[in-house]
Formats: C-alpha cells, sequence, structure tokens
C-alpha cells in the first residue's frame, strides 16, 4: 500500500505538538494567569488583551475566554474603559507546618471567632477510634465560624479528648486558637497532624454560613492533631472557603 501524501495525514503524524481545541488553550493560559493573581503580581491590573495574546501566543479570543474563566470564578473583574482588575484577594494556608488559623494570618489582620456551641457529647464510634477512646465517652465538641475581620473564612468543627477538652473550655474561644491553648493546658507542645484535603460543594446550610452561593467550592479538611508524645487530642473537620484560601506546601522528594 503506498505511503499516505503529506497533505492527507493527520497532525499527530507531522507535528508532534497536535492542534488543540481553543478550551484547551484557554484553560492552560488561565491557570498561569490565576497563579499569577494570587502571588499578587497584576495589583495593578491585568496586561491588556493585545499584550496577553503576544504573551501567549494565542489568540484574541482564547485570550477572552480565559478571562472569562477567571471572572466565573470571581477571581477577577472586567469591564469597558476599566480594564481587568483582581476582584479580592485570596489568602494563602501553609500545609508544611502545624499552625491556627490565627497564626496563620497574623499578617493579614485580627482573626475573631464566633463560638456556635461549645459542649459535651458522647463520642461517635469514628471519633473515639481516632482519638483512641471508647466510643461513647464524652468529648469535648466545638463548633466556631472563623473570620480575618469581617470575612467569615472557615467553619470548624472540633473534637477534643475530655480532659484537655475540659480544660480548654476554662478559656476564651472568641480571641484564641484551639492549638495554642492545647499547649497551654497541657503545657507539651504539639507534635504532628494526619490530614485529608478534598474539594466539596458547599451545602445550603454552609453556604449561607459562610457567605457564597449554595454549591460553591469549599475546601474541606480533616485534621487528626497528636501531642509531642503521640497521643491523638483533637479531630477537626474544616471547611475551608476555596474562593478565599489557596493551600501552599513546600515537598520533597524522599529517597527511594
Amino acid at each position: 500500500m503506498p505511503e499516505s501524501s503529506p497533505s492527507l495525514r493527520s497532525p499527530q503524524a507531522t507535528d508532534p505538538t497536535p492542534l488543540r481545541r481553543r478550551a484547551d488553550r484557554a484553560r492552560q493560559v488561565a491557570d498561569v494567569l490565576r497563579h499569577q493573581v494570587r502571588d499578587g503580581v497584576y495589583a495593578a491590573g491585568l496586561p491588556g488583551e493585545a499584550e496577553l495574546v503576544a504573551e501567549f501566543s494565542v489568540s484574541r479570543n482564547t485570550v477572552r475566554e480565559a478571562l472569562a474563566i477567571l471572572k466565573a470564578e470571581g477571581l477577577i473583574d472586567r469591564g469597558p474603559r476599566v480594564g481587568t482588575h483582581v476582584a479580592q484577594r485570596k489568602y494563602d494556608h501553609g500545609l508544611h507546618a502545624l499552625v491556627g488559623l490565627k497564626e496563620t494570618f497574623k499578617d493579614f489582620g485580627e482573626v475573631r471567632n464566633e463560638v456556635r456551641a461549645a459542649t459535651h457529647l458522647p463520642a461517635p464510634a469514628a471519633v473515639a477510634r481516632r482519638l483512641q477512646l471508647t466510643p461513647g465517652e464524652p468529648v469535648v465538641f466545638i463548633e466556631r465560624l472563623r473570620y480575618l475581620g469581617d470575612l467569615p473564612l472557615s467553619l470548624d468543627l472540633t473534637y477534643l479528648v475530655p480532659d484537655i477538652g475540659a480544660a480548654v473550655l476554662e478559656h476564651s474561644l472568641e480571641t484564641n486558637d484551639v492549638f495554642a491553648l492545647i499547649e497551654q493546658v497541657t503545657e507539651q507542645r504539639l507534635g504532628s497532624a494526619d490530614i485529608a484535603l478534598e474539594a466539596v460543594s458547599a451545602d445550603p446550610h454552609t453556604a449561607a454560613t459562610l457567605d457564597i452561593p449554595a454549591g460553591g467550592a469549599i475546601l474541606m479538611l480533616e485534621r487528626l492533631t497528636t501531642l509531642d508524645d503521640g497521643r491523638p487530642v483533637d479531630l477537626e473537620y474544616i471547611r475551608l472557603r476555596g474562593d478565599r484560601i489557596t493551600m501552599r506546601g513546600n515537598l520533597l522528594r524522599s529517597e527511594s
């Protein structure tokens, strides 16, 4: 069978980088711009469309589609004669250190807590297992809506082992991180934490509480924290606003 003529070959047969859909290229541009926005590169506003076309070597329609993605995310605003500007800032939450929210955002403003519940209750079996307790054994349960200034950032549900939890309840929960209180009442440092982080859609009640649209993306963090002697003391389920918080960390490749 004779070899196909070059004009009839597919792009894959002649070009190692085949043609891509505009939506794919727009997503690629949006990813880079999103990172730049979050790093504060565009404090004075994003470059114009012509400049972005030249920078990314794409069409103007691709740039517009990329900017539409970021606008739909609530990250930028666009308008005639005013250009494209950052709509709201996002705050970095590190994954490389065991710190509370107040410590994390100390350079951005005051973190305050609206205490919605602080009580003793029987430990559900799954909670008891994580805290190495007997199912039904009393634990201290704390629910807090946490603000940075007037901005609601997270909804934290915390289970504490009974002896430490009782001592924590004797202190102000409105102005203190639970982590700091645990170290204060135990006179021990926290040691480590196991975490699981996933994106979920906000249920209507959570969305209303965090002042985001129903179904909006939130970061769901499950964190089990131990003292430096290895004892598990604090199990938390934390709902973080995905539109205002970026999780960051430094990772090292382990030696095989």
